[in-house]
């Protein structure tokens, strides 16, 4: 439950040392998740449960979320068990919205159809092979041509590997610039408005 609170509410409004370990694992597996429903609408022209659909309401929804956030959690560790469960299901569809705005920012700039992929992959492999090995048969030698295919097999593995990492981070950066907006946000509210208006103890 440490943890959970730790993840959904932050070091500001929580008591936990969430932040203070090391969550790479988790950053990881946050990416592959948004990289699976990204997946599935670029494959199937669908939104996985609304996820990434094009509109206003989800960004609404969720800047009304971000307003209101200091003022569901200040008080959390003085609720009773039901008004915990409350805060953190809105902390829960939260991030719900974060991943939708996340397909919502990455599908669009995906150029390639995904009736055209593997065209657009195949192409791309031959070319890149091809063009490594005039270069090098240019150069003349014996081994000019293997030369070309091995370093254009490095180049297109290296091309395959950065796509992954950035499968994997992207997601990740768009939740944690989000996560410091918020941060920064419910820091000067908690010290502007909160601290001066309402009377509480953590």
């Amino acid at each position: 439950m440490d943890y959970i609170e730790g993840l959904f509410l932050g070091t500001l409004w929580s008591d936990t040392d969430y932040e203070n370990r090391r969550h790479v694992l988790l950053f990881i597996l946050y990416g592959l998740f948004v990289d699976l429903i990204l997946l599935f609408s670029y494959f199937t022209n669908s939104y996985l449960l609304g996820l990434g659909k094009p509109g206003a309401l989800p960004i609404v929804f969720y800047v009304i979320l971000f307003v209101a956030c200091p003022f569901l959690c200040f008080r959390y560790y003085r609720m009773p068990l039901w008004g915990k469960a409350l805060v953190l299901i809105e902390k829960a569809i939260k991030a719900f919205l974060v991943i939708g705005i996340t397909v919502r920012l990455v599908l669009p700039r995906i150029t390639v159809e995904s009736g055209g992929l593997q065209d657009f992959v195949i192409n791309y492999l031959n070319g890149t092979l091809e063009s490594y090995t005039e270069k090098f048969a240019s150069d003349g030698g014996t081994f000019s041509t293997a030369m070309g295919v091995i370093v254009g097999g490095v180049h297109i593995v290296f091309v395959v590997v950065l796509i992954l990492v950035a499968a994997i981070v992207i997601p990740g950066l768009v939740f944690l610039i989000l996560r410091g907006l918020q941060y920064g946000y419910d820091w000067v509210i908690d010290k502007l408005v909160i601290r001066r208006f309402f009377k509480f103890k953590r």
